[in-house]
């Protein structure tokens, strides 16, 4: 879940807001003038970002960064694939 705000309303209730980012795993987004917004995430949450974007693609390293990122619903989990003989089949040469 997302909560959005204005910014007088996060600077009013900041340690509310921080310990959901914590602790809830929440990503807030804060409306500024002009069309600024900024959104907050957990450390932890940037951490797992930077590791998916460094890492590459196909590799482990990857692939536990884009778990983390699924558990924490910031990305979508895979489709569950039917195992049958149609599946198998493409792999056959």
């Amino acid at each position: 879940m997302t909560i959005a705000l204005t910014q007088s309303d996060f600077r009013s209730h900041l340690k509310k807001y921080l310990d959901q980012v914590n602790d809830d795993d929440e990503t807030v987004y804060i409306a500024r003038s002009n069309n600024r917004s900024v959104a907050i995430i957990s450390q932890e949450k940037m951490d797992w970002y930077e590791r998916a974007l460094r890492a590459k693609e196909g590799s482990l390293e990857y692939a536990v960064a884009r778990d983390q990122l699924i558990k924490r619903h910031v990305l979508p989990d895979d489709e569950i694939v039917e195992s049958d003989d149609h599946y198998w089949d493409q792999f056959k040469s």
